[in-house]
């Protein structure tokens, strides 16, 4: 019987596939994937060997991309596409490398899939920087919405061609350098998170980028001031944070940063700085897939994504809460249910790994200890405005607690401007 057990068992480890140590394109694990299964299917774009190109819903894209094909042939007076596919042949053993679950396509169907899928995207990145290339009846461009839906599908993890296969087959195309071909595909994308992003000077290269999800997280992370960078070095030990609606109860100021980075979260005398968070129909689909890329990717240093959205998390529990935010400027409501937003935030930070660099910790522990601070005091002049200034039946107590409101106001302020002198207010 032990004999049976060893063969079956050595028979199995016989029959594994070598170590993928390539591996950058993952298949999204279940414990990320049931909180909403939705967020990490392609709508109308299937993009590499994971999802069904013949679904019914990917039927009317397919013949699209035969369409593009058709249009760069017609373009380069061409109507051959053997170089085309010698090329893919010539990649396929690498492409497949980057794939970390098994890929049942052969090798026919598998260069096919590469040349009509990366000849789509090529195509894509091209007529966006040239309207001259486009069809004028091109759906793609004429329904803004549309456009925003391939663009979000293309962002996928599960979603990917190796960055690779992008490049080789837009050489093919174009005599254009590598700067000029990242700038292309970064346009492609800026109407995701259209913010300032990182400068193209910075851009990893062509050889350390594993994929389109890849390029656009890396070039997402944009911080001038370089805070993101020291607060991950000097992580403290740190803890949860109030709500938004505890914080406002304790006096804390919120301040919509006018910054650049979607990033760079700040607090300084009693004020937090979060910069302008939009959300819509795609902000959900997008976070996600970048979490769900932090969170495989072995390959991935930057976990900026996952710690602002924990940071969001811990600060937004309810509808009041997003609506305190959205008052102050930091929240751009898109959705118009502020319990919706609340939703989303919450179910964002399930199942999410939080890194023991947790960037914002400083941050954290300053707005614990401000809180813990001054909620009593704040609670008091709170209820010293509703209920004794504002009345107009009691003049006299009226303006003893005007006096005492500003006593203990100004008190409020020098204790909290010494304090803080103390700190150190670098991330300010």
């Amino acid at each position: 019987m032990a004999d049976l057990v060893s063969a079956g068992i050595n028979e199995i480890l016989r029959s594994m596939p070598p170590k993928l140590d390539k591996a950058c394109i993952f298949k999204v694990p279940n414990f990320l994937r049931q909180v909403n299964q939705k967020a990490y299917e392609p709508q109308v774009l299937a993009i590499g060997p994971y999802h069904d190109h013949g679904s019914d819903h990917f039927k009317a894209m397919e013949a699209h991309k035969i369409h593009y094909l058709q249009m760069l042939l017609n373009e380069r007076e061409e109507n051959d596409v053997s170089k085309y596919v010698t090329k893919m042949r010539e990649l396929e053993e690498r492409a497949r490398q980057c794939y970390a679950e098994p890929v049942s396509l052969g090798t026919d169907d598998f260069v096919k899939m590469m040349l009509l899928d990366g000849c789509f995207i090529v195509q894509l990145i091209r007529m966006k920087s040239d309207r001259k290339l486009r069809d004028p009846n091109d759906f793609i461009f004429k329904v803004g919405s549309f456009s925003n839906t391939v663009c979000l599908d293309m962002l996928l993890v599960e979603n990917q061609l190796p960055f690779f296969v992008l490049w080789e087959l837009f050489s093919m195309i174009e005599i254009c350098g590598q700067d000029l071909f990242k700038k292309k595909v970064f346009e492609l994308f800026s109407i995701i998170f259209p913010r300032k992003q990182r400068p193209i000077g910075y851009w990893k290269s062509i050889e350390e980028t594993h994929h389109l999800l890849d390029f656009k997280h890396y070039c997402m992370y944009h911080d001038p001031t370089n805070s993101y960078k020291k607060m991950k070095q000097s992580y403290p030990p740190w803890n949860l944070i109030r709500c938004a609606t505890v914080l406002d109860e304790a006096g804390m100021k919120f301040k919509m940063d006018e910054g650049n980075s979607l990033f760079d979260i700040r607090f300084g005398h009693g004020t937090i700085k979060i910069p302008l968070v939009i959300v819509e129909d795609g902000t959900e689909c997008l976070f996600r897939n970048l979490i769900a890329f932090e969170q495989l990717h072995p390959y991935a240093t930057l976990h900026h994504v996952t710690d602002l959205i924990v940071f969001m998390d811990f600060l937004i529990d309810t509808a009041k809460d997003v609506e305190i935010l959205r008052q102050h400027g930091i929240l751009q409501n898109m959705l118009g249910d502020n319990g919706e937003v609340a939703t989303m935030f919450n179910r964002l930070g399930k199942q999410v790994v939080v890194s023991p660099d947790f960037c914002y910790g400083q941050v954290l522990n300053q707005m614990n200890e401000y809180c813990d601070r001054y909620r009593r005091w704040n609670k008091f002049i709170a209820y010293l405005k509703r209920n004794y200034f504002n009345s107009p039946w009691a003049p006299l107590v009226s303006v003893v607690a005007a006096f005492v409101l500003l006593l203990l106001a100004v008190l409020q302020t020098l204790y909290s401007i010494l304090s803080y002198t103390k700190q150190d207010v670098q991330q300010y």
